[in-house]
């Protein structure tokens, strides 16, 4: 098993995010730059950033967050899935009183 990364304040969010990758670089090849489970504790938030050569695919597992992309907010839960393309922007917050849980993949545009 891969070691979990701790983001503290990941773009500029609140709180912190624990990504526990899925694929080693070397798995995802030049393809992908990650495939992981991401948790995002009650409180916490991935703020809003733009895709610049790759683009990302959110699945919601468990729990129930706030989805903005592209200035257009939106409630997700588990069953969702968002896509955020080259480009474009996008953020996400728990807005529930469990741990929000999401598998995120992150696809290269351009190789």
């Amino acid at each position: 098993m891969l070691e979990p990364i701790i983001r503290e304040h990941a773009n500029g969010g609140k709180g912190r995010l624990i990504i526990q990758p899925i694929l080693s670089d070397a798995e995802l090849g030049n393809k992908c730059r990650l495939y992981a489970r991401v948790t995002i504790p009650v409180g916490s938030s991935m703020g809003l950033h733009t895709h610049s050569s790759d683009g990302e695919s959110y699945y919601i597992l468990e729990g129930k967050g706030l989805y903005t992309g592209d200035g257009e907010t939106r409630e997700v839960g588990p069953g969702d899935a968002t896509f955020c393309a080259d480009g474009h922007n996008h953020a996400i917050e728990n807005i529930g009183d469990t741990d929000l849980v999401l598998m995120a993949l992150i696809i290269y545009s351009d190789k």
